[in-house]
């Protein structure tokens, strides 16, 4: 019997074990399920059935390793176990860059409503991070021209690995620099824009949970006093970067909807609209230049 294979009673006495240590029942099941292969589904199989066996495709021990330095140092699970869940695929992830958010999936449901040829084009995830509107922009526009950008050459480094291991035959030049800037020669040409910027005011980022201000890359989250400083570059660059026609869809905070239409509006961009997250707040702006 593999090593990893233990009995459910057992299974269920070390989970209630870890559950009196701390921490949120939910967060830990979310490390059995992406660390140790244990789904939702097997687990309530288990609970129902405790006589049977379970497998593990990491050792008890080593999950408590990782449960106990989450509690410890309030270190995001997913940076501890290399790896996080987005859409339809797993991406490596690190401290270099900001945890995908669910949320975020949305930019690419948008981004499919609005793009009616998806033959040819080019796109741009400005910000790229991990990579994860990279990963999904090359895998739903096969035939497109994409390119991903980020200040951070580490993120950068992240974001092409994934791109190589996710979708290994994408077209998708990796850029390193501010926003637009090194898309220059190809400004004009871009039929579709997504990005997730820093959007949180600086005064705000002191409120946020340890676990995300104490780890999470500080460039990734600080958007500036207003919280729009790089959300405002992002759309005044769309101007000239923007095919005509072209789209540019946003992530912003919960409170910036109606400030970053109106800006869109007010530089010339059409069909400005907003959309909503899961809460019924206003979180995504969307705009087409002329």
């Amino acid at each position: 019997m593999a090593d990893n294979c233990i009995s459910g009673k057992t299974f269920l006495h070390w989970r209630k074990e870890m559950m009196l240590k701390g921490g949120r029942k939910v967060d830990f099941d979310w490390l059995l399920d992406i660390a140790a292969g244990v789904s939702w589904s097997q687990l309530q199989k288990t609970i129902l059935n405790p006589e049977n066996f379970i497998s593990l495709e990491i050792s008890i021990e080593e999950l408590e390793v990782i449960w106990k330095s989450h509690l410890r140092d309030q270190t995001p699970l997913q940076y501890l176990i290399s790896k996080c869940p987005w859409r339809d695929f797993e991406l490596e992830v690190s401290e270099d860059a900001l945890i995908p958010r669910q949320e975020t999936e949305f930019l690419i449901d948008f981004a499919l409503k609005k793009v009616t040829d998806v033959n040819c084009g080019r796109w741009a995830d400005l910000g790229t991070g991990s990579g994860p509107l990279a990963v999904s922009l090359a895998k739903s526009f096969p035939n497109w021209n994409g390119h991903a950008v980020d200040i951070s050459k580490d993120a950068l480094d992240l974001a092409e690995r994934n791109l190589k291991s996710i979708v290994p035959t994408a077209n998708v030049r990796f850029s390193l620099g501010d926003w637009w800037e090194p898309l220059k020669n190809w400004w004009g040409s871009f039929d579709l824009v997504l990005s997730n910027p820093p959007y949180i005011p600086s005064d705000v980022i002191k409120e946020l949970e340890p676990v995300v201000k104490n780890h999470e890359p500080l460039i990734a989250l600080d958007g500036g006093v207003d919280g729009m400083n790089a959300s405002k570059k992002i759309i005044l660059g769309a101007s000239n970067g923007l095919a005509k026609g072209g789209w540019l869809i946003i992530e912003h905070h919960y409170d910036q909807s109606e400030k970053i239409i109106d800006f869109m509006k007010n530089i010339g961009m059409e069909e400005v609209s907003f959309e909503k997250d899961f809460s019924g707040i206003k979180r995504y702006a969307i705009c087409r230049k002329k």
